[in-house]
Order: structure tokens, then sequence, then C-alpha cells
């Protein structure tokens, strides 16, 4: 009830609290319950959901997702808080319902809902909701990925097939895999499947009544350890998917320009030496340069220049092919290598990215319009012929000068290819 209401918003109302507390009370009359037990039970439950909801539900989708390490804090600070509420209850309750102290009763009912907490509520925090505006949750899974799930059903079967009060560790180093292969929901489900087991392997062996008078005991430390052993593994896998996440922000951030959005010169030039070093295709080289670029920062400024430049970069890659690579050079000037590309072809998407470009203006974030045009040089290298990337670029970076020469709003081919320009327009004017 507490996931649902946590993941599910619009349910925390006062219906959704009857209807909870109708299910609840129902659940417990079905299964043999008398009235003033249940109402009793369950108003433990209630209080317990509630006093854990107003914790959780203050935090952030983010933290209550259990994206960040932070997040285990507040699970464990909800399910003390959630378990201290409904111990309050035990305390009284327990020496009506069950003849019992009520020192045991909160401490029974107190480590009862902290499990429960611990082990269920990861599940229903982490389970992935396919939205109406997103195409939902896809795993791609590997070989390698099983091997964890089966270490942990080897570690069950040796708990059921040897028992005894240390059997509830056998599937932690198992557990502890998975948290660093699965992300947080997987691993949850496995924990809680094998803190199951381990209760009632544990249950099963009789061992906490073997030892007269410490019973209680014994069934504390149980389920202690049963609460240790599935929080361990979930904040494990918290931590890792969080670090992962870094990782790969990191990664972004390494290989990409910050403005634009496109590779960053030292990713581009590194990705486009690899797609060459093939030789097994013919490829293309474009260089692209914004014409009278400094005219639009001197006259709007760089914060304008900067939408701009973030435009023409967008415009640019929907142009290019998924296998195609763009780079940001260095100012308002980029590069594009296109893979496996005759030189018709390349012809074709220059002249599209000079179009995209030069028939729409730039729409400012204030609703300005701005008309900006590019100069694009062409250089071609064919299946096995060597040339560098270095001797590409230059032969581009040529050609694109040779545009500029002729005028600016146009394409050139580098001088190794054909030289006929390529629907040369003439320069368009910049205005606002």
């Amino acid at each position: 009830m507490l996931g649902f209401m946590l993941r599910v918003p619009g349910t925390a109302n006062w219906r959704g609290w009857l209807t909870g507390a109708a299910a609840l009370m129902m659940a417990d009359l079905l299964t043999g319950s008398g009235w003033i037990q249940a109402g009793i039970l369950n108003s433990a439950n209630l209080i317990s959901i509630w006093a854990a909801y107003l914790i959780l539900s203050r935090v952030s989708d983010h933290v209550l997702g259990l994206h960040h390490p932070i997040s285990i804090l507040y699970l464990l600070l909800a399910a003390a808080g959630g378990g201290a509420a409904a111990g309050l209850v035990g305390m009284l309750a327990n020496p009506y319902l069950f003849d019992g102290s009520m020192l045991s009763g909160f401490t029974f009912w107190w480590i009862t809902e902290v499990v429960n907490y611990v082990a269920i509520l990861p599940i229903f925090l982490t389970a992935p909701i396919k939205r109406e505006d997103s195409a939902g949750c896809h795993w791609q899974f590997r070989k390698q990925d099983i091997l964890p799930a089966l270490a942990v059903l080897l570690s069950c079967l040796a708990m059921l097939t040897i028992g005894g009060p240390g059997a509830v560790a056998f599937p932690v180093l198992a557990l502890l895999w998975c948290a660093l292969v699965y992300s947080v929901f997987p691993t949850a489900i496995l924990t809680l499947l094998c803190s199951l087991l381990a209760l009632l392997t544990l249950s099963d062996s009789g061992f906490h009544h073997n030892v007269s008078g410490i019973d209680d005991a014994a069934l504390f430390s149980i389920r202690l350890g049963a609460a240790v052993v599935a929080i361990a593994p979930v904040m494990l896998s918290i931590v890792t998917n969080h670090r992962n996440e870094l990782m790969a922000q990191l990664r972004y951030v390494s290989m990409h320009d910050a403005l634009t959005g496109a590779g960053n010169r030292a990713a581009f030039c590194q990705e486009a030496e690899r797609i060459l070093a093939q030789n097994q295709f013919p490829h293309g080289v474009l260089m692209i340069d914004l014409d009278h670029f400094k005219q639009v920062n001197d006259r709007f400024g760089h914060a304008t220049g900067d939408q701009v430049l973030c435009e023409v970069a967008r415009r640019i890659q929907n142009c290019l092919r998924p296998t195609d690579q763009l780079g940001r050079m260095g100012g308002e000037e980029f590069a594009v290598v296109l893979n496996d590309c005759q030189v018709q072809v390349c012809k074709e998407i220059a002249e599209r990215i000079r179009l995209a470009v030069a028939t729409q203006p730039v729409t400012l974030s204030d609703s300005r319009q701005i008309s900006v045009t590019t100069s694009v040089g062409v250089s071609f290298v064919d299946k096995g012929q060597s040339k560098s990337l270095e001797f590409l670029l230059a032969e581009a970076d040529g050609a694109l000068y040779q545009s500029k020469e002729s005028g600016r709003n146009c394409t050139r081919l580098a001088d190794t290819l054909d030289n006929t320009q390529v629907n040369e327009a003439k320069p368009a004017k910049q205005n606002a």
C-alpha cells in the first residue's frame, strides 16, 4: 500500500486510505481473524504506513526511486519510523491479544515491520512503469547475465540442503554479485526471495526452540539477520548503479561539446580515425562554417550566437545518417565524416545541410528570427585508398575556403575531386 501511494501519488487521498484499510481488513477477516483482532492489527498497519509515508513523500523522485546512495538512508529511516509506529500499537495490543509483555510486543512488531519494509518496499519503488510518453524499460540480456542468478539458485539449494542458523548467510555473496551486475529492481526481487527462503529454513529447523528461555531473543536475532541480508545487496546495487550513471555522464561530457551536443574535437577525431582505418568503404569528410558569424555575435550578443550554434548543429545532425559522425571543431566550425558514402551522395548530403540552414531562419527564445547560411567543403577517400584524417580535413578546409571566396552559402569539392560548384547560391543577407 505504501509503495503504491508513493509511485502513484494521486492515490494518496482519503479514498485511497479508506480503500487500503478496507482491503487490509478483508484480508484478515477472510483468513480467520475476528473483527476486534483484525481492527487492532490493521490499525497498527495503517499507522505504520502513515509514519513511513510522512518520511518518504517529502523526498525527490530521484531519491525515492533509489537512484542515489542517500536513498538507502531514507529507506532505513522510513522502515525504522514505520516499524516504531507499529511497535507502539503492538506494545499496547500484545498483552491483550497474545498474553505477552509490552516490551516483547514493541520489539517483535518493530523488527517485523522493519524487515517487511526493507525487503519488500524496494521492489515497488524501483519497479519499471511504462508511461504513455515513454517507450518503457528495455533491458538488453547478455548470456553472462545469467551467472549471478544461477549462483543465487545454487546457494539457495545449499541453504535448503545444509540448513542450520548459518544458512541465512549462504546466498549473501551471490546476491552481492547480482548487485554488481543487475539494476536495483531484479536485485531486490532475488533478495526478497532469498530472505523468505532463509526465514522458512530457520523456522523449519526449529533452531530457536532448542534453547530454553531465549525464544524471543532468537526470533528477534533471526529477523534482524534477515533484514541485514535484505538491505546489503540492495544498498550495493544502488551505489553501483549510481556510479555507473555518473560514469556514463562523465563519458558523455568528455566526448561531447557542452554547448551544441555534437562530438568535441578530440572525440570526433578519434572516431573518425577509427572509421577511416577500416579502409573497407568509401568515406567523405565535410567542413562546415557559419557565414559572417562574428556579425551575429557583435550585433545580437554571444548568448544569441550560442542559440544559433545549437540550432545549426541540430539541423546538421538531422541531415546525417545514423552511421555518420558530427563534431564541433571550434567556434562556428563543424566537421562531418560520412561513413560508406560515394562522392555523389557526399555532395547531396552537403547540399542538404546547406539548404537546411539557409532556407529557414533561426527562431530565438524571444521569438526573434535570424537568417544564417553556411559554407561547406567536401573531401573524399575511395575504398582501398589511404588518406589520413588530417589530410582529408585539410582538403575539405581548402574547399571550404574556396566556397568562402566564391561568395559563401555554397558547397565546394576539394581540388582532387570534380571542382564543379554544387547548387551555388547567392549570399543571404543577415537580418533579424
